[in-house]
Parts: C-alpha cells; sequence; structure tokens
C-alpha cells in the first residue's frame, strides 16, 4: 500500500519558501528550528530531489522546489479551508440534521413543534424518518435518534433521558355509558379492548395500586391496529378502551373527550430518549434541536406527569 503523501513537510516547505528562513518559519509555525529543518530534509529524501539551495547568507528554491511550491501552497489553503468550514459548522446552526424518531411519538408530539424550530433556524434543514425499526445511527447517516426504552445495541452510542412516556387506561364516556365503568383492572379482560398490534405491551397491562398490590391483566379486542394514531379514532368513537401513552391522551382526557378508568393505579413507564453517535463535540446544529426539544417538552404537562 502507497506510503499517505507528508502533509505537514510540505505545509512546512510552503512556510519555509514563503519566508525564505527557516528560523522565520519555525517561528511562525511555532515549532523547533531543527523540526522544521529535518520536515525539509524527510521531503527532500522521499522526493529523490533538492528543492532548497541553502547558502550561509539565504535560501532559494531550485526547478523542482518551484514546481512544487504552488501545490504546496494549495494543500496549505486546502486545509485551512477544510479548518475554517468544519469550525464554523460547529460554531453556526445551519445545514442538514438527520433524525430517527419512533412513529406514534414523532407524529403526535414532535411533529408539531418542528415549524417554530424551522422558523427559529432558517439556515437548519430537516430529514426526518419515522419508524417503529430502530436504526443504526453511525451506518445510516442520523445525527440523532429519539427512541422509547434507554437500552441501545452499541455501547459506545451517547443516550440520555428526554421525558417519561406514562401510559393510561382511558375510554369515551359513550363507551362507559353501554358497557360501565370497570372497577378493578381485572375487569379489563373482559371489556372492550383496542390493541396496539405493533409494541409488546398492546396485549398485556401491568397495574401497580394504591397499596401497593401488582395486579398483570391479558387483554383482547376485535379491533387491533399497528397504529397508536389510526387506533385514536376508535378510542374517541367509543369502540373500546385502550392503555397507550399520555402523549396521545392528555388533552383529550383533559378535555372531557376521554376519561382515566383507573386513577389510583399506574402503569410502569418507559423513558423516551435521545440517542447520538460516539463523541463528545456536537454540530451547533444539532446542539441547537437538542436545546429546543428539552425546552419544548419541559413546558408540556404530559411530558411532566401532572394531572390534567
Amino acid at each position: 500500500m502507497p506510503h499517505l503523501p507528508d502533509f505537514e513537510a510540505w505545509a512546512i516547505f510552503a512556510k519555509v519558501a514563503e519566508k525564505g528562513s527557516f528560523s522565520q518559519a519555525a517561528e511562525d509555525l511555532g515549532l523547533a528550528k531543527t523540526t522544521v529543518s529535518k520536515a525539509i530534509s524527510r521531503l527532500e529524501e522521499r522526493m529523490r530531489t533538492t528543492l532548497l539551495h541553502r547558502t550561509t547568507r539565504k535560501l532559494s528554491l531550485t526547478e523542482s522546489g518551484r514546481l512544487s511550491l504552488d501545490r504546496a501552497l494549495r494543500i496549505m489553503a486546502d486545509g485551512v479551508a477544510i479548518e475554517a468550514d468544519i469550525l464554523e459548522e460547529a460554531a453556526i446552526p445551519r445545514g442538514l440534521i438527520r433524525v430517527a424518531c419512533s412513529t406514534g411519538f414523532g407524529e403526535t408530539a414532535l411533529a408539531p413543534m418542528l415549524p417554530a424550530f424551522m422558523a427559529a433556524y432558517p439556515d437548519i434543514r430537516l430529514d426526518i424518518t419515522f419508524s417503529e425499526q430502530r436504526v443504526d445511527l453511525v451506518a445510516e447517516g442520523y445525527d440523532l435518534a429519539i427512541q422509547i426504552g434507554d437500552n441501545a445495541e452499541d455501547s459506545s452510542l451517547r443516550i440520555s433521558r428526554l421525558l417519561t412516556l406514562r401510559r393510561r387506561v382511558t375510554a369515551a364516556p359513550s363507551l362507559i355509558e353501554r358497557h360501565g365503568r370497570p372497577r378493578h383492572p381485572s375487569d379489563l379482560a373482559h371489556y372492550p379492548m383496542l390493541i396496539p398490534s405493533h409494541v409488546p405491551w398492546g396485549r398485556e397491562v401491568d397495574f401497580t395500586g394504591p397499596v401497593d398490590e401488582h395486579f398483570h391483566v391479558p387483554v383482547s379486542g376485535a379491533l387491533h391496529m399497528n397504529s397508536t394514531l389510526g387506533l385514536m379514532h376508535a378510542l374517541l368513537a367509543g369502540v373500546g378502551a385502550s392503555a397507550v401513552p399520555e402523549y396521545f391522551t392528555w388533552e383529550a382526557t383533559r378535555d372531557g373527550l376521554l376519561v382515566d378508568l383507573f386513577p389510583d393505579w399506574t402503569i410502569p413507564s418507559s423513558p423516551i430518549c435521545i440517542v447520538t453517535p460516539p463523541g463528545r463535540a456536537r454540530p451547533a446544529r444539532v446542539r441547537a434541536l437538542l436545546e429546543f426539544l428539552r425546552e419544548q417538552f419541559s413546558s408540556l404537562p404530559w411530558a411532566q406527569g401532572i394531572e390534567r
């Protein structure tokens, strides 16, 4: 395999040619004069030619040195431009952010926030994928993912909690009028239920009572759907009850369109987390989005567990 070009030596050569002096080049670069001299010697040995004529009084370029200098200067200019672009990317919030997010949470909770973010940061573009399948952030080129759960297959990924997902069993008043209100979680085994079929907790519910009573309830129903957002239409219409995340039902329950069937019982919660690729530094655009999301969710009552 060919050796990589000695970019450091070429940069030093360009500086020496510019200053006409090893000492001045070393001072400008913050290097020892011996380091500068060795870099030029290393380069000449590698090129098998002399790049600089050295006398006790001055330095001058050889023909090979003159031919090489223009390219060495371009290398320097490109290097400076690359560093400037990266520093600007790190400092100024602009460019593309690719986000992966759980479908239900993304469509219901995340999407309504995005117009405000884009208005605040007009130079940022968003590419958002909603899916219940977890993505490979690094391999697929995502800047961040929002997922339910705090586990990750790759331990090098950075995970931070955004909020806590809570579920409540709710039903429309019309369903309660027809079928009565269940008094105990065990009654759900024989109550009309709506089943979110795309999540592991869709067919069973674990409850903890006010006196630390634990109860596990398998549920079944006439309507199974792999979209909780789609299931909400049937829930509001009184087709059945369902245990879905509060970000779907909080406002409807507050407004009386749904009823919390077991306000004294709790269902195990899950963290909703932000996952980012390895590395401590994040571009300004990603930092801006993370700060925006944390600020927005901190103001939502259902995200803080506030009672309706």
